[in-house]
């Protein structure tokens, strides 16, 4: 009897240990633009990482289902504005890192450390070489100029970059004052919003508008694409930083956070950190062409030839809080 309670005890032990030796991620990235990175950190550290690949949407959704029964540890996905859902939802929770404090500036992280940014992503203006004068541009809220009508192709409305870009204005302007550069955005578009950012890039190459407004790291992508239609397309684009004598450029991020339900959340803290340690910075911005968080990490070339530039550093948090209101201003606006 006394001999059966302790093997027992031997087993329950182990599977804590078992357990306690894994981290379990839902992440809306692909696997590719990720695993690499989780199998050097699972070499180095000895933690077991399973992943799970899904919609960002779809897995929050799975995440709130689950409740507190959720095999998952972290959750890893893009834009702040789902970040702050996922926030809203219950799901995560907070971390004490100052591993991640110190890594990540304090305007790509939640105000309260329940999801930090792990990459940035800028969203600028994109222009026809040749088509447009730069010295005509200037900033966001310039797009909706007269001069510009029917020259501008963006995806929709339903869309949480653009959703994102808009809270941004809210915050920077006021919501009267977005409100009218949304109206006057609309009457720019060259066509009815439709397809991702790269079919904005593709249009605008293919004349039909001359302005796109997209991620950069789309353009990257697409510069470094076997689909030489695609390559062909971003080569005839230029990249202008708008908002350089004011707020800066719209920035978002994807980012990561320990969940609520984390069984796991010490080895969680650890990926988080090793997430922000130079080279896996830099590995993970340049898998995707995006920006490191972590100043003084080295930027990708093809991004080092777009220049630099002044960022937006108004806390991300603020694209969840005024999502909302982003909505209705472009519905307001016709933006479809």
């Amino acid at each position: 009897m006394f001999f059966s309670l302790i093997l027992l005890c031997f087993v329950c032990f182990s599977s804590i240990v078992a357990a306690n030796n894994e981290v379990n991620i839902y992440s809306a990235r692909k696997e590719q633009l990720i695993k690499p990175l989780l199998d050097k950190f699972s070499k180095q550290s000895g933690i077991k990482v399973n992943l799970v690949t899904g919609k960002a949407d779809a897995l929050l959704k799975r995440l709130e289902f689950e409740g507190v029964n959720s095999p998952a540890d972290i959750l890893i996905t893009v834009d702040a504005g789902r970040m702050f859902r996922a926030k809203q939802a219950k799901v995560l929770q907070s971390v004490s890192s100052e591993v991640l404090n110190q890594a990540i500036p304090e305007h790509l992280r939640d105000t309260e450390n329940q999801w930090f940014g792990l990459t940035v992503r800028v969203r600028p203006i994109m222009y026809v070489n040749g088509k447009v004068d730069v010295a005509e541009l200037s900033s966001y809220k310039g797009l909706a100029d007269e001069q510009w009508r029917k020259k501008l192709c963006v995806r929709s409305s339903n869309n949480i970059y653009n959703q994102s870009l808009v809270a941004a204005m809210i915050a920077n302007i006021g919501k009267k004052k977005t409100q009218q550069w949304a109206n006057g955005l609309v009457k720019n578009f060259a066509r009815r919003p439709q397809g991702g950012d790269k079919e904005q890039i593709l249009a605008a190459a293919a004349g039909l508008c001359d302005i796109a407004i997209a991620n950069t790291y789309y353009l990257g992508k697409m510069l470094h694409s076997r689909d030489e239609t695609q390559k062909a397309a971003a080569q005839k684009m230029a990249v202008f930083w708008p908002n350089q004598k004011t707020t800066g450029a719209h920035i978002n991020i994807s980012g990561a956070a320990v969940t609520a339900a984390a069984k796991n959340k010490q080895e969680a803290i650890r990926l988080l950190e090793f997430m922000v340690t130079d080279q896996a910075q830099k590995w993970y911005a340049d898998t995707n062409f995006e920006y490191p968080v972590k100043i003084g990490v080295e930027h990708n070339a093809t991004l080092k030839q777009w220049g630099d530039f002044k960022a937006d550093t108004l806390n991300l948090s603020n694209l969840g809080k005024n999502n909302a209101e982003a909505i209705r201003i472009m519905d307001r606006a016709g933006w479809k």
